[in-house]
């Protein structure tokens, strides 16, 4: 290993070469964790990526799992990254070979994989944000995941003059130059219905919650906070935080104390809930909803951008009764 790169350097160069290849919103993600692991690198006092081994690695995922706070299967999807990263370094003999290889990865199990919410679970969840948080950000943000089963992304790439209220649809724009891509870009563009319900929550949270603002590139985003557009981690946090049951319930099914509940008592900590979802689950479960009232699969794939093949591998999570009573039902059987 002759050249010596600093870790800024590295995880520039990686990004120039890998910019083509990937969407803008996976070129974000990349972006998003190689920048963190460059940080930390330097706080570490490792000066050239040239100096990281399986200790460092290790050590990294330590840190994003314990300081950062993130999901199990968040930090498989970043380490995940992170070896691909790792591959192409020792492809440039900037590391050692074999070191991408011998990466230890979370283990994900299919519960996690695989974490959904019944229709009733997300009707309850409505029934609470009417009464106690109506026309909240937490509440439209809700309403239109669970109507449209879009992408986090794709919510907060909306513009107040991409809804229409009295046409009752929004319409998705792939606008990567202002930090809002489309995760298929121009692929993803598309007008989405609403229903009635949900127009009344997005009028009436843009008449009471709503800040009269514009972001980084003069544009009104639908979604606000006080400075601008919200970043996604802010609201995966309210989904994260509204699915605990003991917030729209009031009870605990994991037989916990309240108050000395960490995901209870302080709202960053709502993941570590064993019953809450992120916005992704969100999507899946609308999803599967749609396909459990009989909508087909062609129909449901261009509502929610995604291909009939990927919407059978992982949002179909139909059981195979389910299934079966639906072709009952096709077919016309007594």
């Amino acid at each position: 290993m002759t050249r010596k790169l600093t870790p800024e350097d590295a995880v520039e160069r990686y990004l120039d070469e890998r910019k083509p290849e990937v969407s803008e919103s996976t070129l974000y993600n990349y972006t998003y964790l190689l920048e963190r692991f460059a940080d930390w690198c330097n706080t570490q006092g490792i000066d050239y990526i040239n100096e990281i081994d399986g200790f460092t690695i290790h050590d990294f995922k330590l840190f994003r799992r314990d300081t950062d706070d993130i999901s199990n299967l968040t930090l498989h999807k970043n380490m995940c990254t992170l070896r691909t990263f790792i591959r192409h370094m020792e492809s440039w003999d900037v590391v050692d070979d074999g070191l991408a290889d011998n990466m230890i990865l979370p283990e994900i199990d299919s519960e996690t994989r695989d974490r959904k919410i019944s229709a009733e679970q997300a009707h309850e969840m409505l029934e609470y944000l009417d009464k106690y948080e109506y026309g909240t950000k937490r509440h439209a943000l809700f309403a239109i995941l669970w109507d449209t089963g879009m992408r986090l992304g794709s919510v907060r790439s909306l513009d107040l003059g991409d809804y229409h209220s009295g046409e009752k649809y929004i319409e998705l724009h792939h606008r990567p130059e202002s930090d809002t891509p489309l995760k298929n870009a121009e692929g993803g563009e598309r007008e989405v219905n609403l229903h009635a319900w949900v127009c009344e929550v997005i009028d009436d949270h843009i008449k009471m919650n709503r800040h009269n603002v514009t972001d980084d590139y003069g544009r009104k985003p639908l979604f606000t906070t006080e400075h601008g557009r919200p970043a996604r981690s802010g609201l995966r946090m309210h989904i994260t935080a509204l699915s605990r049951p003991c917030h729209y319930t009031g009870e605990c099914p994991h037989d916990r104390e309240q108050m000395e509940c960490e995901a209870w008592t302080d709202r960053e900590y709502a993941a570590r809930c064993p019953s809450s979802i992120s916005p992704h689950d969100v999507r899946r479960s609308s999803i599967t909803e749609w396909l459990k009232r009989g909508h087909r699969k062609e129909i449901v794939s261009d509502r929610c951008d995604v291909s009939p093949k990927v919407l059978d591998k992982h949002y179909d999570v139909r059981t195979k009764t389910e299934k079966r009573e639906l072709r009952r039902d096709a077919f016309g059987m007594d």
